[in-house]
């Protein structure tokens, strides 16, 4: 069976500017890929390692390891590989080498999703910074062009307003990192304005004032719909367009996980983008892949998460 004709056919590339920030870092991260054994999580740890960017540490089932490492024929004899054969095993052993610093990045592989948050969750694992968990993307397109951020994907299912404060000041640490030295920022809701029955753009409104004074060096505004957020076109239709976020955006905070899951899978799916995905907010940069992940979204993934442990992103 045919996919639909929305589907975009070009593939997800991930972005050089990526690569290089990663190769560029003074010491190679150190990544913990909990449940490793598996050929998906050890593709992308092979692929990573050839360009120089990690240093894997495999927990999983030492024999399957060692399996796959054959059949990719990559030789990973000069890699920590700790034998722990179940989930929940593996989960514990990741969060708490993180935990201890003993690595630097904690990489979700064949596990599911509730035990790698759990282990990560724990009061014993030493991840927990009283800071709240934000989930992002960093989407490029396979042409160029300026990359979008979006937040909360995955993670918060109704992120209140604090938590998308901190999802902005996040963000724009992260994109100052990454060169950008103005960031601009949108709230998305489904209207420019502020109606009371659409409580996303009450929140917009206010979450743009309040970023406005308190981060510096970058540009907010809210409430926007989409079509204003990502075409000028449509803003000037709509009279808008001296605001200096739309048709020129880098970042997006969402109001809802659905919004924001349809949004990131709409830009992958229909225009072939490559999403970097990761979680902030705990010791660690946190890789939360995906079995959907293509090859290139986990490498990108991968490669921000590595610039994000050098910066320190992760703290306030």
């Amino acid at each position: 069976m045919e996919s639909s004709r929305f589907i975009s056919p070009l593939k997800p590339e991930c972005p050089l500017n990526l690569i290089e920030a990663a190769r560029n870092l003074a010491r190679k991260p150190k990544i913990a890929i909990v449940k490793a054994d598996h050929k998906l999580p050890m593709i992308a740890a092979k692929e990573a390692v050839s360009e120089n960017i990690m240093v894997p540490i495999f927990i999983g089932r030492e024999d399957i390891i060692k399996s796959i490492a054959d059949q990719l024929n990559w030789d990973i004899s000069d890699f920590k590989i700790i034998n722990k054969p179940t989930e929940e095993e593996s989960a514990k052993t990741g969060a708490k080498l993180c935990g201890l610093g003993s690595a630097d990045i904690l990489m979700k592989g064949h596990i599911h999703t509730d035990l790698f948050m759990k282990s990560i969750l724990s009061d014993s694992s030493g991840l927990k910074i009283n800071q709240r968990l934000i989930h992002l993307f960093y989407i490029s397109h396979p042409e160029g062009g300026k990359p979008l951020v979006i937040s909360d994907a995955a993670v918060n299912v109704m992120p209140d307003v604090e938590t998308r404060k901190d999802a902005a000041q996040k963000i724009v640490k992260l994109l100052k990192s990454l060169g950008n030295k103005k960031p601009k920022i949108a709230f998305l809701s489904a209207t420019e304005s502020v109606i009371k029955s659409v409580p996303s753009s009450v929140d917009a409104e206010k979450l743009s004032k309040w970023c406005t004074n308190n981060i510096p060096d970058a540009i907010f505004s809210g409430p926007l719909a989409l079509d204003t957020i990502l075409s000028f076109n449509a803003a000037e239709t709509k009279n808008l367009q001296k605001n200096p976020v739309v048709g020129d955006v880098d970042a997006i905070i969402v109001p809802d996980i659905v919004s924001g899951n349809v949004l990131f899978k709409a830009l992958v799916y229909l225009s072939g983008g490559c999403a970097a995905g990761l979680v902030l907010g705990a010791k660690v940069p946190l890789l939360l892949t995906s079995r959907a992940d293509p090859p290139a979204a986990r490498l990108a993934s991968i490669a921000l998460a590595a610039k994000v442990s050098n910066e320190r992103i992760i703290l306030r």
